[in-house]
């Protein structure tokens, strides 16, 4: 892994600001992807967004907040202020209906899945093993076989980047939406390059229910037997699920899943039926279907294919990787064609889960 820094670290004493100069961002996002940030601040607690935001120079400069890196696809340098999000800290407490788990914006999410399944508390684990930090959690409203971010949110500790205040915000004003927040929106009320996550609560209800309805879960009960898993074992079927399907990014560089499940009518996906039957699709509860992503550019041909060193992994056409010196355009230019060519067939328009810089 190459330095973080291609120039020594300046001290801020005045602001109790460490300031890196000139890092490589390629060991900080799972693409691995080459990128320079002219400046990178680390912040290891909430105190220093706000001397962040007091900077005499910092403080009017934009910003960026990077996490694990792990939905991002960069192609340029970045000029504004990066905000490597490190803070720690796990903590559990216990309700009579629920559990709440608090955790630092920088620990990783797997870490605190696993940390609280190791202190008694299920809920988390259908969203074991997703990349990225607890602080991006939200952001994205990350989720996996039949969970999402939204259903076992309780708040976030949000700092502003303008004012430097800090408010909690409840789940009810998040906006969630599919892979999205107001964290992510930039229209009216959006919070995107506004404000950062610094600390988050999630609620496990008591009684805890297993959900099971996935079919990749199902299948793992019908091998093993078990017909009423409890919480570790539902935590390691998902995790072998995810490790056979996607690659492991410190060894092929990736984003996890790269476009989103489109979402469409009953209609529409009548359809497709009709001309496709064996298309991978699950109800909703408002009556929509959700179809897999993955199967439609399958379906087009596209596992396996590159566009210069990024490629559509083998296993799951739902990643796309770095094949070895990979750049942010190869990457943006493969995952357009996929969306012509699945638009060209299907008339559906995928969606691109991973930011792109």
């Amino acid at each position: 892994m190459q330095s973080s820094s291609a120039h020594p670290t300046s001290n801020d004493r005045r602001e109790g600001l460490v300031i890196e100069t000139d890092v490589n961002l390629k060991p900080y996002n799972t693409f691995g992807l080459p990128a320079t940030a002219r400046r990178l601040v680390r912040i290891r607690e909430e105190l220093d967004v706000r001397r962040v935001v007091d900077h005499p120079e910092l403080g009017r400069a934009p910003k960026f907040v990077l996490g694990g890196g792990s939905n991002l696809v960069l192609t340029r340098d970045m000029d504004a202020v990066v905000l490597k999000m490190e803070i720690p800290g796990l903590r559990v407490e216990e309700r009579e209906d629920c559990w709440i788990v608090e955790a630092g914006a920088g620990v990783t999410w797997h870490d605190a899945v696993a940390w609280s399944l190791e202190q008694g508390v299920p809920g988390l684990e259908n969203m074991a093993l997703i990349p990225g930090t607890v602080g991006a959690a939200p952001v994205q409203n990350i989720g996996a076989y039949g969970v999402e971010l939204k259903d076992r949110l309780e708040s976030v500790d949000v700092v502003d980047l303008t004012t430097g205040r800090r408010v909690e915000l409840p789940a009810a004003v998040c906006r969630f939406g599919y892979r999205d927040s107001v964290f992510k929106q930039t229209g009216y009320g959006g919070l995107a390059g506004k404000s950062v996550i610094t600390k988050v609560r999630l609620r496990c209800p008591k009684p805890w229910q297993p959900l099971l309805g996935y079919l990749d879960i199902e299948r793992k009960m019908g091998e093993t037997g078990i017909a009423a898993p409890d919480a570790r074992q539902v935590f390691e079927w998902v995790c072998e699920i995810r490790r056979a399907k996607l690659p492991d990014p410190a060894r092929i560089g990736n984003a996890g899943s790269f476009f989103k499940n489109p979402v469409v009518s009953a209609e529409q996906c009548r359809d497709i039926i009709s001309r496709d039957p064996h298309i991978v699709h699950y109800p909703m509860a408002d009556g929509s279907f959700k179809l897999a992503a993955g199967w439609l550019i399958d379906a087009c041909g596209w596992k396996g294919k590159s566009v210069g060193g990024a490629g559509v992994y083998e296993k799951q056409a739902l990643v796309l990787v770095n094949r070895g010196e990979a750049r942010g355009a190869e990457v943006v230019t493969l995952s357009r064609a996929i969306q012509e060519s699945v638009y060209g067939r299907f008339g559906i328009r995928l969606e691109p889960e991973p930011v792109v810089i």
